[in-house]
């Protein structure tokens, strides 16, 4: 029995992602409005017109880029939140997941930081209300470790660990640390975990 997926299928899916990463790469670079449909078709060895096959304009490209890096957090927050068994393994393994994506994923974060103004009113709804969902994940566990502390606050401190983190990539650019290396790494996830575990 074949799965019915073709090797065109592939190509496709191959090329549909090409173009997300090396746009996400481009706008992290230049900005939304500095990146041409042309150098976005360059980038992956395409004409810049190729792209309307993949995408309706540059802003809907901007928006499969944010609307699906929400998607995957949330979808990662709610696989630890389901799989772990205690509280505080949930967060251990919150934190090294949302570690995982800032230091894999340092473009989008500058793309969402810089750019998220330029998605269609529809496409930043949707980018807003799944990060609220993605937020709330994390109070709900963060509410089982403090009982006593109200959604407002634990909310505030979940927003204040996300920029802990995904601060992180963008301070080591240059510097003589490795972004992605298991020493950064691991301070991260310790340095967020005290605060959160406090």
């Amino acid at each position: 029995m074949t799965s019915g997926v073709t090797d065109r299928d592939r190509a496709k899916a191959d090329r549909y992602s090409a173009i997300l990463r090396e746009a996400a790469r481009l706008f992290a670079e230049r900005g939304f409005g500095g990146v041409s449909l042309e150098d976005l078709g360059g980038a992956v060895g395409i004409s810049g017109p190729a792209l309307y096959r993949h995408f309706a304009n540059k802003q809907a490209l901007l928006g499969a880029i944010l609307i699906g890096v929400s998607e995957r957090l949330l979808a990662g927050g709610l696989a630890v939140s389901q799989d772990e068994t205690t509280p505080e393994t949930q967060l251990h393994s919150l934190i090294a997941f949302h570690v995982d994506f800032a230091l894999n994923d340092a473009d989008v974060i500058r793309v969402h930081d810089r750019d998220l103004a330029s998605l269609t009113d529809g496409d930043q709804r949707t980018v807003r209300r799944l990060q609220r969902e993605y937020v709330q994940v994390w109070v709900e566990i963060l509410s089982t470790l403090h009982p006593q502390r109200d959604g407002d606050d634990l909310r505030v401190r979940a927003h204040a660990c996300f920029g802990l983190i995904n601060s992180t990539p963008h301070a080591l650019r240059g510097a003589r640390a490795e972004p992605n290396s298991v020493d950064v790494r691991r301070t991260l996830e310790s340095m967020a975990y005290a605060a959160l575990a406090v």
